[in-house]
């Protein structure tokens, strides 16, 4: 579930509720001393909590970046520049410095190093299209968010944002309706069990969205649907200001369902939502089973990428400083091979990792697609080899409250395919 559209700022912050989260209230702690080291002119105070934040973050490229700015006001300019080209390692950009004079780094912008490093900004904002057009969803107005595979039907559900509903649609791009939301809300996750012939989904009364009651903002629900009658078998509401917006399925065929709002991650027991026993999560999105089964994958999408043993609910992060592992809206594992969805990066793309035997570090990286006209990615699936990922959603065409923006248009959604193959 996406949070916003510039997200990993600290408007990110303001959209998590008030309970109290460890992880967290580091964040906030060590944020304050930023904040106050500026006003003070305490650069080195600066400097120390940045790199806090630097750990916390776990090698984030915007905890980077402001480590960059740091050194820049303390008039380190290697330091800075080191920091910059580390920033450029992680294969992304920041737009914003291209045209900016007087700025943060101004100090710096004299330097040839300093021009190479846009240089290298702008090089990493170059287009990469690996995938190809698979099915075209006609109808520009669903807002599509997730996606699962049917083998059995031989077909995709979707779920739509804007009509509240979830939709089936074939390989051959036929389409039609399975499920609508029994509270007419912005429908989010989707996640299929065929051997109990259920459908497992996600609403969410996203917060100031006009497509949702008023009354009702802050709500969520998990459903259980019928697979073959698209019939309502069972409805779970969530905690109070919560957005249950993400899920991945058990070896049982039992929800675990992400709070990106909240920071929490729950289990669907006994028609119940059971908290999982951890509390490092900030803002927790689509997980991946381990081949395992005793073990998620969960991308946080300020965090990174962490490891969370669902028999002890030890977390365990993956180490960010070689690729850049923010923004993540779902994760898909096949093999060794994982699959990212970031559209909390600049520029939004779907990365490839290949892991380790344990599944637990990065040998490499490759970015299937980025910087295209389509590219604003939310979830995807994998059907044997082949990677099927929803490419131009168009949230990037919403304002805060769910509307198109003046002068935008909804698109139809293009669901693309990639193969490991």
């Amino acid at each position: 579930m996406r949070i916003a559209a510039a997200a990993l700022t600290l408007a990110i912050l303001a959209a998590i509720d008030s309970a109290p989260r460890p992880a967290r209230e580091r964040l906030e702690k060590l944020e304050a001393r930023v904040r106050a080291a500026i006003k003070a002119g305490d650069q080195q105070t600066r400097i120390a909590a940045d790199k806090e934040l630097l750990t916390l973050l776990n090698g984030s490229p915007q905890a980077v970046e402001a480590l960059a700015r740091a050194y820049a006001a303390a008039g380190d300019k290697p330091n800075a520049i080191a920091a910059l080209n580390r920033f450029a390692n992680l294969g992304l950009s920041d737009d914003g410095l291209f045209n900016a004079t007087g700025g943060s780094f101004s100090s710096l912008e004299s330097l040839p190093e300093y021009k190479q490093v846009l240089d290298r900004f702008r090089a990493n904002r170059k287009p990469v299209s690996l995938g190809v057009t698979s099915i075209t969803l006609s109808d520009p107005g669903l807002l599509a968010e997730d996606i699962d595979y049917d083998p059995s039907a031989r077909a995709f559900l979707v779920t739509s944002v804007l009509q509240h509903k979830i939709v089936r649609a074939t390989l051959e791009g036929k389409v039609t309706d399975f499920a609508t939301s029994p509270d007419r809300w912005p429908m989010l996750a989707v996640k299929i069990d065929v051997p109990h012939g259920r459908v497992w989904a996600a609403e969410v009364a996203l917060d100031g969205f006009t497509t949702a009651p008023k009354d009702a903002w802050g709500r969520s629900a998990v459903l259980c649907f019928d697979l073959k009658s698209g019939k309502l078998l069972q409805r779970i509401e969530g905690p109070a200001h919560s957005a249950l917006g993400d899920m991945v399925l058990d070896k049982d065929g039992e929800p675990i369902v992400s709070d990106g709002q909240g920071g929490r991650l729950y289990r669907v027991s006994n028609g119940a939502l059971r908290p999982i026993d951890t509390m490092e999560f900030i803002s927790p999105q689509t997980p991946v089973l381990a081949p395992s089964g005793d073990a998620i994958l969960v991308p946080d999408y300020m965090r990174g990428i962490a490891r969370l043993d669902l028999l002890t609910s030890k977390v365990s992060w993956f180490d960010g400083s070689s690729a850049a592992l923010i923004g993540v809206d779902g994760l898909y594992l096949h093999g060794r091979s994982l699959i990212l969805t970031q559209n909390g990066t600049s520029p939004q793309r779907i990365l490839l990792l290949e892991l380790d035997p344990s599944l637990t570090s990065i040998i490499s990286s490759k970015v299937i697609e980025q910087g295209t006209p389509t590219t604003d990615p939310t979830h995807g699936v994998f059907v044997g080899d082949d990677f099927f990922y929803i490419a131009n959603s168009g949230w990037n065409l919403l304002d805060d409250h769910g509307e198109v923006k003046p002068g935008s248009h909804l698109a139809p959604a293009i669901i693309m395919r990639y193969s490991l193959k």
